[in-house]
């Protein structure tokens, strides 16, 4: 996998995303999820894209806030600020309205076909705490 190709796959991957267009073009058929903090998985480019728009549109009402990224060959990664507001159900807590800003990264391996698995190191942990917090304050 050269870098151009890469760049390119992954260009196009995160103007599609920050767009609000069709993300999901850029996923292998077969690419995988996984959530690093606690080991949830998801498997198949719909599954993968209808995972991450859920995050983004049903438990939170949230973009990112992109920081850096990197790309090489075969391999990228975004830091990013998660925000939002809590609109959903997330981790079992129902909708606070709570205001949510948390840091997070995603490693992606990318082969010619696409994004074959991305890595998010989300901490779900601390958004769940700070969501709870939220819940017992109103």
């Amino acid at each position: 996998m050269s870098l151009e190709a890469t760049t390119r796959i992954m260009n196009g991957y995160f103007e599609a995303l920050l767009g609000g267009e069709d993300f999901g073009q850029f996923f292998t058929d077969d690419v995988s999820w996984t959530t690093m903090e606690n080991g949830g998985q998801k498997q198949g480019r719909e599954a993968v894209r209808d995972f991450i728009v859920a995050f983004h549109t049903q438990s939170f009402d949230a973009h990112p806030e992109l920081k850096r990224s990197g790309i090489t060959d075969g391999f990228a990664f975004v830091e990013a600020d998660f925000v939002g507001t809590h609109t959903g159900t997330f981790a079992g807590i129902p909708p606070t309205g709570a205001a949510i800003r948390v840091p997070y990264c995603v490693a992606y391996d990318v082969i010619d076909e696409g994004i074959q698995a991305l890595r998010g190191y989300t901490p779900i942990m601390l958004m769940t705490q700070h969501l709870q917090a939220a819940m017992t304050a109103s």
